[in-house]
């Protein structure tokens, strides 16, 4: 191996030799590779061996932990100006052009490795108590651990084909694990439309790697960052197309619209599956992405307003939607895709900072809300499951009253509720204001981001009120199981509840990596001197003015005010009339039922583009092509002629001597003819 110290700005050029724990920051991608293949072959030879699976499966991942945080503590003693590029070998090499396989490690790599490593190491020991009674056992593991390593190469990867591997990589095991129950169809079904929506933007990827390399000859980071300043114009045609189709890939990963209703169908698969999609690993891949190229976005400005804009108009609707929804996993999908659209809205700011700093509390919270819905789906299954269907475990107004019967899980997820809910000091509360205030200091000069922060303000009222929704029809008010299914009503156990409690005392006090100026005690911008060295070529392009005095001090109240009538609206109202069970509900009517179908997007997608598409793959493709111009003239054609011209051919062989003798002599009347002209 080699190791090698690139320069992230364009006046640094120097290499050095990578030491400590950096140059094994591969480990952290090799221990979860070597755990699937492991449970891999335990699921093919041993499916039984689920003590085995288990120490695998959770072992590896602790080991990438530690690992992180070793390669965490080496940063952080000495801080590197420029990424560490650990190159392994050497991948594709043709003239002009020479793609190592390498992992670049710097300050927003260890912030994502942490997060990857860490909250995913918490929902694979959750995943031993959720899915042990799992026919599936070891191959869930296998896929589970496969998904980190893919998504632990992506955040690692040191120039776009490397990261593309990790990118492709999580597609392809979403696919598996949101139809890992495949005998279902509605969950084959759910995999399937994941990895195609997928498809789409993946190809913007693609694209905007050809550009990249077109115009700078390079498609490592560092060398984009310091070349592309010189080489393409602030916010021209170029720079505008790269970005865009970066953000493409974005929309499609990040479940951003128009590309975002794989996400709430992903549901399909188990629980901890939702969480680990949804908290750690493939949805922030698009995040990730903007801030690892903010330079590029920084330099077209008119992609940093799209994306922004998405990313508002996003979390508006998503959070929407989640007001009348009603299975548990449902809403806590579209709080996702909602909080998505926050971390874009703060990128295309160009608050990078915020951005990753709402990733990181929005990892510790949604994880915790994810896995707090898989207990009770785990206690309602145990009531219901001789009783009840699948859907009804997760319908919220079959539950009511579960405090009583789970104490632990409703006092853990009502501090993530409090936490996305922005409720202070909790972590959602710095993260998310902060991103509210950099869009309200950019509106101070570009009036449209005044916009994009009302639509941030009122998606925060939404969220607010359909949390605590859930929170009031899933544990407050009457019980709705029956007599029978009370009996069967329990807490999980402690091999579920303990991964609950780590992430409920990270969603309390995850906000101190970068408490604000204002706060009375403890250090403050923490991340934003962590990560400088990373954004701050993007950050000096892009100049973000935080409000300070008494505005600071009026968002602040504004957005804790919002915080606080939302969450007194969804009890109050949630709990103001008897909730009636799935089962005797009325349908919803009017707008509350254009809310609950999801606006019919997936009803409008399928009529104007999945049923046009495959009626012209029936008539045109199938029918016209493959029946009837390859089948047709191509097969049937030429078989058809060879019969005809062996038919022919068989006219001429009669067997009659006299019949030969006057056919030789026409031919040889005929040669003789030829020859004398």
């Amino acid at each position: 191996m080699t190791f090698s110290l690139l320069a992230a700005l364009p006046q640094v050029g120097e290499m050095t030799v990578a030491t400590g724990a950096a140059r094994w920051v591969w480990l952290a991608v090799a221990f979860p590779l070597v755990g699937f293949l492991v449970n891999g072959a335990l699921a093919l030879k041993r499916p039984e061996a689920k003590t085995a699976v288990s120490v695998v499966g959770t072992g590896v991942l602790l080991a990438a932990f530690a690992v992180a945080a070793t390669v965490f503590v080496q940063l952080r003693g000495h801080p590197p100006d420029a990424p560490i590029i650990v190159s392994l070998w050497s991948w594709i090499v043709s003239t002009g052009m020479d793609i190592q396989f390498a992992f670049q490690v710097d300050q927003l790599s260890v912030v994502m490795l942490l997060v990857v490593t860490g909250v995913g190491s918490l929902i694979h020991i959750f995943s031993v108590g959720y899915m042990r009674a799992d026919a599936g056992y070891a191959r869930y593991f296998a896929y589970l651990n496969l998904f980190v390593a893919f998504m632990l190469v992506l955040v690692l990867g040191s120039n776009l084909p490397v990261l593309f591997i990790g990118w492709e990589g999580v597609g392809l095991c979403s696919y598996l694990l949101i139809s890992f129950w495949y005998g279902d169809k509605a969950n084959a079904d759910a995999g399937k439309k994941a990895f195609l929506v997928n498809r789409i933007g993946d190809l913007g990827v693609l694209i905007a790697m050809f550009l990249l390399w077109w115009q700078v000859r390079s498609l490592e980071f560092v060398t984009i960052a310091a070349r592309v300043p010189g080489t393409l114009p602030v916010d021209g045609g170029i720079i505008i197309a790269i970005t865009l189709f970066l953000f493409l890939g974005c929309v499609g990963k990040s479940a951003q619209i128009p590309l975002y209703t794989w996400l709430p169908d992903a549901m399909a698969g188990p629980t901890p599956v939702s969480a680990l999609i949804h908290a750690a690993t493939m949805v922030t891949a698009g995040v990730y992405l903007v801030a690892r190229n903010s330079v590029l976005f920084a330099m077209a400005p008119t992609t940093s307003m799209v994306v922004a804009g998405i990313g508002a108009l996003t979390a508006l609707f998503a959070a929407s939607i989640g007001l009348r929804q009603y299975d548990i996993k449902k809403v806590l999908a579209y709080s996702t895709v909602s909080q998505l659209g926050y971390m874009f809205l703060a990128v295309g700011t160009g608050a990078y900072v915020a951005g990753v700093f709402h990733l990181v509390t929005h990892a510790f919270f949604k994880a915790l809300l994810f896995l707090g819905s898989g207990s009770v789906i785990h206690a309602m299954h145990h009531a219901y499951h001789a009783t009840h269907s699948h859907e009804d475990a997760q319908d919220m107004r079959n539950m009511g009253g579960l405090r009583k019967y789970m104490p632990w899980t409703f006092g853990l997820m009502l501090i993530a509720t409090l936490a996305i809910a922005g409720v202070a000091p909790l972590s959602g509360f710095f993260s998310k204001d902060e991103i509210l205030a950099a869009a309200f200091g950019r509106g101070e000069t570009h009036k449209i981001w005044l916009l994009f922060w009302g639509m941030g303000l009122a998606a925060a009222l939404m969220t607010a009120y359909y949390m605590m929704r859930l929170m009031a029809m899933t544990f407050l008010g009457d019980n709705r199981t029956g007599a029978k299914e009370r009996e069967h009503l329990h807490e999980a156990p402690w091999i579920m509840t303990g991964p609950l409690v780590v992430l409920g005392l990270l969603s309390l006090i995850g906000g101190v990596i970068n408490l604000p100026a204002f706060f009375p005690a403890g250090p403050h911008h923490v991340l934003d001197g962590w990560l400088e060295p990373v954004v701050a070529a993007a950050s000096r392009l892009m100049p973000v003015a935080m409000p300070h005095g008494a505005t600071e001090w009026a968002l602040i109240g504004g957005a804790v005010t919002i915080a606080a009538v939302g969450l007194v609206l969804g009890w109050k109202l949630t709990l103001a009339n008897p909730i009636p069970t799935a089962h005797d509900a009325p349908e919803d009517t009017g707008f509350a039922r254009v809310l609950f179908r999801k606006y019919y997007v997936d009803e409008i997608y399928d009529a104007l583009i999945v049923r046009p598409l495959v009626a012209f793959s029936r008539v045109v493709l199938w029918k016209g092509v493959d029946q009837g111009l390859i089948d047709g003239v191509g097969a049937n054609g030429s078989a058809g002629l060879a019969r005809a011209l062996g038919w022919i051919g068989s006219r001429l062989q009669t067997g009659q001597l006299g019949f030969y003798v006057v056919v030789f002599l026409i031919g040889a009347v005929w040669l003789l003819r030829t020859v004398a002209q």
